[in-house]
């Protein structure tokens, strides 16, 4: 095989040089800068094909005679210099793969050849006898040497692997890139840099705080922006505001949710508000929690403190005897055992509760995390508008991530509920108070990103959350 090196000052002189030595079929194996310019190793694409031809093909290549080749002329035209310089850009690719695809190509342009295989070595085997009685002289296929036949692949099952692992890379490669406009956006404008770092550090999604900066006038001020953030987060948190509130309306409710959440004293909250106003003979208890040990005591002893009576119900049947029993009351209220989104009892206990006269009161622990509290609105969800009450406000350190669910969800806050007395800690739900608590500074925190972290965070927003975002 014949390899040469080509010195010179540049690669167009070096490539030049390697055009005049191999003629048009010339190969560019490397290229790598020197000393004194440009070293490039070359040869022929002749001499490559010999390597692929079989024993006896290369063997009768080799004692022929090798015709002189003409070097031809050096490029001049602006195309040819842009072709030297891809040749050159693909020798850093592996020498192996790029003769393998060429000599593929080769393949295909040229019609096959048929030659004559080599004699075996190895003892003949015995020839099978044609049916008229004749035997086949034609060459049978002789299996190369030192190659295993290669396994059969399905063309269809490749093919859509292929489809599959470029999907992938697509979108990668298009959320990679997305990402990295939006913060180079971001880095030409601090105030939405600061923006979204601050709403990261109040517990909201990187998903629904990029929705919401995504429709940021551009034209805005660091103060007139930061309202404007309020503002918007503050319309899209849907509350009772407007309507009448709770023990105004009445109603049969159920408190549902995790365990430890604050549903009984809810419960009691509700129905001290409700026979303030009514008086204690309007309001009606029940409790379904037969699991915790003392918990229909605890709820008898705020009915006792309310003048209100707490009843027991074991079963679905006995919970229907006592809302008959009830029926005449302003407001009675149902307080189930608290359950883990995951236990296995919450269908049994849900399905107890599945009657028309019912309505779902979520009690959503403003402690939880951004997942906890997804998981939680996911598990307990009914048909229809989902109503809930924030509770342990004056627990929570960052109030974003429960808000943050909320408008995903788009829950509808009924009351806030913010510390243990019945029922002076019981607020209405006020939807910009709240997001101006959750933008509230907690001082540092070994969890809050800085700004070199924000490219972690980021990714294509859905287009459920642009969707239900209104600016």
């Amino acid at each position: 095989m014949n390899i040469q090196r080509f010195h010179a000052p540049t690669s167009r002189e070096a490539l030049a040089k390697a055009r005049m030595a191999f003629g048009e079929g010339t190969l560019i194996l490397s290229n790598r800068p020197t000393a004194t310019g440009v070293e490039v190793v070359a040869t022929a694409e002749d001499a490559l094909a010999a390597l692929q031809q079989p024993p006896a093909a290369a063997g009768k290549a080799a004692v022929a005679p090798q015709k002189p080749q003409t070097a031809s002329a050096p490029p001049t035209s602006r195309a040819q210099v842009e072709d030297d310089a891809e040749q050159l850009a693909m020798s850093t690719l592996s020498f192996q793969d790029y003769v393998r695809e060429r000599m593929l190509q080769r393949r295909h342009e040229t019609p096959p050849v048929k030659t004559q295989p080599p004699a075996l070595t190895s003892s003949p085997q015995p020839e099978e006898a044609l049916p008229s009685g004749r035997r086949d002289s034609s060459p049978k296929p002789v299996p190369t040497a030192g190659k295993a036949a290669a396994p059969a692949v399905q063309p269809a099952a490749l093919s859509q692997g292929v489809a599959h692992e470029l999907q992938a890379m697509k979108e990668m490669i298009e959320e990679r890139f997305s990402t990295m406009a939006w913060l180079g956006q971001a880095k030409q404008h601090p105030i939405q840099s600061n923006l979204i770092l601050k709403l990261i550090r109040a517990g909201y999604s990187p998903g629904l705080a990029r929705a919401v900066l995504d429709k940021l006038p551009e034209d805005s001020g660091a103060t007139e922006s930061m309202r404007w953030v309020m503002d918007v987060l503050a319309r899209n948190l849907k509350t009772d505001a407007g309507t009448l509130a709770l023990q105004e309306e009445g109603g049969i409710y159920a408190m549902v949710g995790a365990t430890g959440v604050g549903k009984t004293t809810t419960t009691a909250k509700l129905a001290g508000l409700c026979a303030r106003l009514h008086g204690p003979a309007s309001v009606g208890l029940i409790t379904l929690d037969t699991y915790r040990i003392g918990a229909h005591e605890q709820l008898r002893t705020y009915g006792r403190m309310l003048g209100v009576v707490a009843h027991l119900a074991h079963d679905r049947a006995a919970l229907q005897d006592l809302l008959g029993l009830l029926g005449n009351k302003k407001m009675i209220l149902i307080d189930t055992t608290g359950l883990a989104p995951r236990d296995p009892r919450k269908r049994e206990m849900l399905d107890m509760l599945d009657l028309p006269q019912i309505n779902r009161l979520l009690v959503l622990n403003a402690v939880g995390h951004g997942d906890t509290q997804d998981e939680v609105v996911a598990s307990f969800r009914s048909s229809g508008v989902q109503q809930a009450v924030l509770s342990k406000t004056d627990e929570a350190v960052k109030l974003g991530p429960t808000l943050d669910a909320a408008i995903r969800h788009q829950l509808v806050l009924r009351g806030v509920t913010c510390g243990q007395k019945v029922p002076q800690d019981w607020e209405a739900a006020d939807a910009a108070k709240l997001v101006r608590m959750s933008m509230r500074s907690a001082g540092k925190s070994a969890f809050d990103p800085q700004i070199p972290d924000l490219g972690f965070f980021f990714s294509q927003p859905t287009g459920q959350q642009q969707g239900r975002l209104h600016a």
